[in-house]
């Protein structure tokens, strides 16, 4: 059973729809129980930084992360769930992240021709082997939606990166814990294999 976690954030429902179209059982939820019983957890999210951490501390979600963490069950954090995961947002300062990985969360620096936030298709490099990218060729498209974006504190977990006025860092993984800036969900065939992958991957 695939537990998408329910913190009042966007986006939660297309999650949802996409793990069940690949032959999942997926049960969008705030239960500890459930969640801690799951064999894979997805943290979702469309919204603001620190609106997402008041909620996940409202619903005594924070606790029940670190465990599934602690626990080495595959952990996926999509978009906001990404930045979640770190320790830092320039959009809420003073705001504490879930501190899972080192690194903070930057507002997408302004230029001529670059429109913020960020929407569209990007292509995907690879500076690191990662496992969600098994059989996804280099310079796929994936389809993002954000202002702000990663810079990570360690190298080595950065598995795929993209340009968008300076260089983003696209996807991370690091023991079980895996999340990505752009929606899988929304990245057509590419975007179900990464999804595909991580439902595959063993706690």
């Amino acid at each position: 059973m695939i537990a998408i976690i329910d913190y009042d954030a966007g986006n939660i429902k297309s999650v949802e729809k996409a793990v069940n179209a690949l032959g999942y059982d997926a049960v969008v939820t705030r239960d500890k129980d459930v969640i801690s019983g799951a064999d894979h957890v997805i943290l979702p999210g469309v919204g603001a930084f620190g609106d997402a951490m008041e909620k996940l501390h409202h619903y005594g979600l924070v606790d029940i992360i670190r465990k599934v963490v602690e626990n080495k069950v595959p952990l996926l954090g999509i978009c906001l769930g990404l930045q979640l995961m770190f320790e830092s947002s320039e959009e809420a300062p003073g705001v504490e992240g879930l501190g899972l990985l080192k690194g903070r969360i930057i507002l997408i620096p302004h230029g001529e021709d670059l429109k913020i936030p960020h929407i569209g298709w990007n292509s995907l490099q690879y500076p690191n082997q990662g496992r969600l990218f098994a059989g996804i060729p280099e310079n796929s498209y994936v389809y993002f939606v954000h202002s702000y974006y990663l810079q990570a504190q360690e190298a080595d977990i950065v598995k795929a990166t993209t340009q968008y006025g300076t260089l983003i860092h696209a996807s991370v993984e690091k023991d079980n814990v895996f999340a990505c800036q752009f929606h899988p969900e929304k990245s057509s065939d590419v975007g179900m294999k990464i999804l595909e992958n991580f439902l595959k991957i063993e706690g």
